[in-house]
């Protein structure tokens, strides 16, 4: 049985590397120290991150991913049937990304984030419409 702990978001934040040029081609060791698991939670785990840049595209095929805002700013790209939707997201904004749905985040000046994010994940560089 997990035993519940109070975390400190605030403290764990302080413990992140930020990473200013965050690429889709960024590898694991780019950026460490820029992520922090900081539970297991149902099929995944909550997340704190810190960087500015563009991610990759991920998807995630077994459950809807929470994200919010807790510093600074995102545009999180979301790709679907009807084509790219930018959704612009600041300090203490959440949005719930559906399941299986390709998403990435553009973020030219920084932000410090959190994710509820259900494993597996699919992950890939090009754009998810790309053969």
């Amino acid at each position: 049985m997990n035993k519940s702990k109070v975390i400190s978001i605030e403290q764990c934040l302080k413990g992140l590397t930020f990473v200013q040029d965050r690429r889709p081609e960024s590898t694991e060791k780019d950026l460490d120290g820029a992520f922090t698991e900081l539970s297991k939670y149902r099929d995944g785990s909550i997340y704190l991150g810190h960087y500015a840049g563009q991610s990759e595209w991920e998807r995630h095929p077994l459950g809807d991913e929470i994200v919010m805002v807790i510093e600074g700013e995102t545009t999180l790209v979301i790709h679907d049937e009807s084509g790219d939707k930018h959704e612009l997201m600041r300090s203490g904004e959440i949005i719930v990304v559906p399941a299986n749905t390709w998403h990435r985040f553009e973020t030219p000046h920084g932000v410090k984030i959190m994710s509820v994010t259900p494993e597996p994940g699919d992950h890939r560089i090009e754009h998810p419409s790309a053969k």
